[in-house]
Order: C-alpha cells, then sequence, then structure tokens
C-alpha cells in the first residue's frame, strides 16, 4: 500500500504518532431505505491512540463503528486493517463492547471462557486470562452468578473485561457508561485507562464531554453521517472550527441546517 494512502483526507486529524494506521476507512459510505446515513467517511486511527467520536443524536456514530470493526458491511468504500482490507484476522485482532452489555444465559465465569474458547487458546492461557479478568473486574465473588443479574454497572464492567481479555489491538466503546451511575462510570474508565496504558488503541462513542476530556487524545465529529471536524480533543472541545460542533457543544438542538456542516 503506498504510504501517502495512510494519510487522513481533508479534514485531517492531527496524530502524534507516525507510521502507518492500525484502522483506516477510506471513502465509507452506507444507505439504507433510500437514505445515505454515512457518507464519504475518511479516518485513520492509529497504534496506541484513544479516539473519541461525537455528535448528536442519529449522526451516525454507532453505525460508524460497526462498519469499522465489520459488522455491517458498507455501501461504498473500504475499511483497512493494518493496510490491507478487513478480513476475519483483522476482526480478531478488534473487540467491541455495546451500550447494552451482549451478554450470553450463563455464569459470569462462562461468559469470560466462552470468549477465550472461540479464540481458541490453550487450556493454561485460557484460564491465566480468565482468573487476570476475574481480579481487574472485581468480580470474583460472582463468578458462579447468571451474568444477566448482575447489576447494570457489573455487567458493563463484565462485557469490557472480557473483551480485553481477548487481548484486542483495537478496542471499539460505544457509549459504555450511558445509563451508569458515576461509581459504575469511574470503574469502567479505570478499566479502559489500563487497557489504553498496555497499549490498546480505543475508539469511543461518547455524549459526555468530561468523559472525552478524560479519555480521548483525538476527537472525531459527526453531522449528518458525515466527518465535519476533527482534531486534538482537548482543541475541539475547548474552541470548535465548525458550526456543528459548536452548536452541540453550546446545546442548541438546530442542528438540520445546511450551514451546520460548514467549518
Amino acid at each position: 500500500m503506498p504510504e501517502a494512502a495512510f494519510h487522513m483526507a481533508a479534514p485531517a486529524l492531527p496524530m502524534a504518532a507516525d507510521g502507518p494506521a492500525l484502522l483506516s476507512a477510506r471513502g465509507l459510505c452506507f444507505d439504507a431505505g433510500g437514505k445515505r446515513l454515512i457518507d464519504g467517511v475518511d479516518i485513520d486511527i492509529r497504534p496506541g491512540r484513544r479516539t473519541v467520536v461525537m455528535g448528536a443524536n442519529g449522526a451516525g456514530k454507532s453505525l460508524l463503528l460497526r462498519l469499522l470493526h465489520g459488522l455491517i458491511r458498507p455501501t461504498a468504500g473500504e475499511v483497512l486493517w493494518q493496510g490491507r482490507p478487513l478480513d476475519r484476522e483483522g476482526r480478531l485482532a478488534q473487540a467491541m463492547v455495546f451500550q447494552r452489555p451482549v451478554l450470553l444465559r450463563r455464569s459470569v465465569l462462562a461468559n469470560l471462557r466462552f470468549a477465550l474458547s472461540v479464540r481458541g487458546l490453550p487450556g493454561p492461557e485460557r484460564r491465566a486470562r480468565e482468573a487476570e479478568a476475574m481480579e481487574r473486574s472485581r468480580l470474583g465473588d460472582l463468578a458462579g452468578r447468571p451474568a444477566r443479574v448482575l447489576s447494570g454497572g457489573e455487567q458493563q464492567r463484565l462485557a469490557v473485561v472480557r473483551a480485553l481479555a481477548c487481548a484486542p489491538g483495537l478496542l471499539f466503546l460505544d457509549e459504555p457508561t450511558a445509563s451508569l451511575d458515576p461509581g459504575s462510570t469511574h470503574a469502567i474508565e479505570q478499566l479502559v485507562g489500563d487497557a489504553h496504558e498496555s497499549g490498546v488503541a480505543i475508539v469511543l462513542v461518547t455524549h459526555d464531554t468530561g468523559q472525552a476530556r478524560r479519555l480521548g487524545d483525538d476527537l472525531v465529529f459527526l453531522h449528518g453521517g458525515r466527518v465535519v471536524e476533527t482534531g486534538r480533543a482537548a482543541d475541539v472541545l475547548g474552541a470548535p472550527r465548525s458550526e456543528a460542533a459548536r452548536a452541540w457543544l453550546e446545546g442548541r438542538l438546530d442542528l438540520g441546517s445546511p450551514s451546520a456542516s460548514r467549518a
């Protein structure tokens, strides 16, 4: 793949790290019901970086994550993993946590074991990862309890450590703390922070500007399925250049005018 292809198309995301992208989208589009919901998205996710995706409801944030993770086929454009079309191997190198945890009708420990068995890990390594995940999640005392009877915060902790137990290079998080209390939110953010420190790249959808500041290196702002602004998270949140980002951050709800898409 030519070196130039690794650089984000305008608007450019100023990354501190050089070298090839871990994950890229090029001209990514998605149509449904006769409407274009994702429109020409170009983005690079660098190894070890934390990218926050923000925008109003209906901007296409969750849909973009599903396209990047390979859960949905794009109508046009492509997703690249380390410079090559995303395939099964690339998807296995990623993990995703949804706003509502997707848990099996099994115990806490069995949820972990299933995820690790799908990866084909040998017994000793699987058991070591199970033990580490239980310790990190502080759910050891609940190992035998059905996962679906846990509290919302406990379920989300399980979902996050289950994803991280598979040692992904990239973790997608789709509003993982949207319905959680402050204590549970802190616990999830701590897990995400630990993952980042260990080298995992993070892509996080959130409406919480405080969380974006705490967890974001870079920020991508979507409006109407398009990327209308990118930059350092602190810069975009502190002095947004696009009208769409300014309107959203100021709490103005009318983002429907064409001018909202222009910088």
